[in-house]
């Protein structure tokens, strides 16, 4: 695949009034052509400093950013303008002008390049159908809702007809059914306009369904990346697997656990599911073939990019010999995680609220 955008090595400090903050550290990534590319992070983590580096808003310190063969981190003067040209941005707070139309705020950048008349008139009717805002189009923005004004920031950032799209928390300031319509929006943008999205959001659930890859960031670096279905179901930072459960229920909190360890006197384990179990009755399997009673007693699978993907915790009864025989079976399928029994009253416990968990095998 071809790629859009480059970040090699991508650095940023600020040193204002000779305070030294360090925003971004040694950034490493590659944006496909045409894909949507997700970057989370919690507030501070670098993620808007590292967006605004491809339109050139932020200067990496050290480090390059290439965007379709340019490196906009060193580019000036014309070189610069033509890039950003190529480039839309959408932004959280819309950034709308508030004395001009709808019309008029859409057609802003088009006039700022010199494109004549007739052709801005056609490219703004086409962007406000396309947004499905031809109805509003002499409204100001004052009297539109938050989601009728992003659709309007996002008409004007495809108005020069960019090969990228920058979004900055574009949804964070909406209700979670305007977000679903915008995040929607994207889609299409996407997938009709052939547009490259670089997504920055702390909403995982945005990233979930709108999302080809994923970056988590922490205190300016990048602590995990890859295709959203191998980071939603198999996360590995501390990070990445708070958020992925911010959106999945799949594993119990330390206190429904405590609860069911308090009501299910049996050996409790906890599985991987994934794509590859969806015609498997595994659970079925092992309890008949090792005579155990299996209970599941928390977890759910889910569906990302048409794969399934889970996590379940079951109860296993019967003699010690054959529950060890079902988990060993069990881990030749699947992942496993055994869960200690809860501590005596007053032991010690970790900072989660869990014992120590012991990973028995992998599939």
């Amino acid at each position: 695949m071809t790629t859009a955008i480059s970040f090699q090595g991508v650095s940023k400090v600020f040193d204002p009034d000779g305070a030294r903050f360090q925003a971004l550290t040694d950034v490493d990534l590659d944006v496909e052509k045409g894909s949507i590319f997700g970057i989370v992070g919690y507030s501070g983590a670098g993620k808007s400093t590292l967006l605004r580096t491809v339109n050139a808003l932020e200067r990496p310190t050290s480090g390059r950013v290439v965007v379709d063969g340019t490196e906009v981190s060193t580019a000036t003067g014309t070189d610069i303008y033509r890039a950003r040209r190529r480039i839309g941005m959408v932004f959280q707070q819309f950034n709308l002008l508030q004395s001009r139309n709808v019309y008029k705020n859409v057609a802003y950048p088009l006039a700022l390049a010199g494109v004549p008349r007739a052709e801005v008139l056609d490219r703004v009717e086409e962007l406000l159908a396309f947004v499905g805002l031809t109805d509003k189009a002499l409204q100001h923005p004052r009297t539109l809702s938050g989601g009728e004004k992003q659709r309007v920031g996002i008409a004007r950032a495809l108005a020069t007809r960019p090969d990228v799209l920058l979004s900055d928390e574009a949804t964070s300031a909406l209700d979670p059914e305007t977000t679903g319509e915008v995040v929607e929006l994207l889609r299409r943008v996407n997938e009709e306009y052939g547009v490259t999205i670089l997504l920055v959001t702390h909403e995982m659930e945005v990233v979930r369904r709108v999302a080809d890859r994923v970056a988590v960031m922490e205190q300016g670096r990048v602590v995990e990346a890859g295709t959203v279905y191998d980071v939603f179901s198999r996360p590995q930072a501390r990070t990445t697997q708070r958020f992925v459960s911010s959106v999945l229920h799949h594993v119990p909190s330390p206190e429904t656990l405590d609860r069911i360890r308090a009501t299910h006197r049996g050996r409790i384990v906890q599985l991987h599911v994934t794509d590859r179990h969806a015609d498997d009755a595994f659970l079925s399997r092992v309890a008949r073939e090792h005579g155990v009673d299996v209970t599941v007693v928390y977890g759910g699978v889910s569906e990302l990019q048409s794969r399934l993907f889970g996590s379940l915790t079951v109860e296993l009864r019967g003699s010690d010999a054959a529950v060890d025989a079902a988990v060993s079976d069990l881990a030749r399928t699947t992942p496993v995680t055994a869960v200690p029994p809860a501590p005596a009253q007053g032991g010690a416990r970790t900072q989660t609220g869990l014992a120590p968990v012991e990973e028995v095998s992998y599939a």
